[in-house]
C-alpha cells in the first residue's frame, strides 16, 4: 500500500530536503521567468511562467530523492533566422539528496545529484537548473526550412547574394590597403 502524499497548493521558497522526503511531500506551483536570475538572459523574453511539481519519497536503498517535473515555454533567439520562437519544455529528473560527505559521490547511477543552499533545496534554483538544461545547444524555430551557408559566389545565383557570400572579401580588402599605405613614402 502506498502512503498517502501531502500536497501544498502553494510552496515554501526553500525546503529541507530530508523532511520533506521522510514525510512523502509534495510541492507544485508557477514560477515567473522573470526571477530566475541566471536563466534570463539566455532568453529572448523572460515574460511567463513554468509548473513545476517536486515529489519528496525515500528509494528502496533509503536514499532521499526528489522526482521534478518542469513544463511551460521558454522564449529562444533562433540562431538561423535570428527571429524570437517558443520553445516548448515538458521535462522530468530524478534527484538524489546526499545526507552527508560520505554520500557526496557515492549516490545510485540512474540519479542526479540534488544543489543544496546550506542544507536546503531551494526551488526556484531547482526549477532555473531545469530549464537551463532544457535550452537547445542552438536554438532553431520549429518549422524552418535548410539555410544554405556557402561562400561559393554561384551558389545562389544572384550577384548580390554572392557579394554577400564573400565574408573575407572585406579582410582581402583591408590587408590590401595597409600593403598599399606602408608602401608609400
Amino acid at each position: 500500500m502506498q502512503e498517502a502524499r501531502t500536497m501544498s497548493r502553494e510552496f515554501p521558497d526553500w525546503v529541507n530536503p530530508l523532511k520533506a522526503a521522510d514525510g512523502n511531500r509534495s510541492y507544485a506551483g508557477s514560477i515567473a521567468l522573470r526571477k530566475m536570475t541566471r536563466l534570463r538572459p539566455m532568453l529572448a523574453s523572460d515574460e511567463g511562467s513554468v509548473r513545476f511539481e517536486a515529489v519528496f519519497s525515500r528509494d528502496a536503498l533509503g536514499w532521499a530523492t526528489v522526482r521534478l517535473s518542469v513544463e511551460g515555454e521558454l522564449h529562444l533567439l533562433c540562431q538561423a533566422s535570428l527571429e524570437p520562437y517558443r520553445e516548448p519544455v515538458s521535462r522530468s529528473s530524478q534527484l538524489v539528496v546526499p545526507e552527508g560527505p560520505e554520500q557526496q559521490e557515492d549516490w545510485p547511477a540512474e540519479y542526479e545529484p540534488a544543489r543544496l543552499e546550506g542544507g536546503q533545496l531551494v526551488f526556484l534554483e531547482l526549477v532555473q537548473d531545469e530549464l537551463i538544461l532544457a535550452i537547445p545547444q542552438v536554438p532553431r524555430k520549429p518549422g524552418l526550412g535548410a539555410i544554405v551557408y556557402s561562400t561559393d559566389p554561384e551558389a545562389d545565383g544572384t550577384a548580390a547574394m554572392a557579394e554577400h557570400n564573400r565574408p573575407f572579401a572585406a579582410l582581402d580588402a583591408l590587408l590590401k590597403s595597409g600593403r598599399n599605405d606602408s608602401n608609400t613614402p
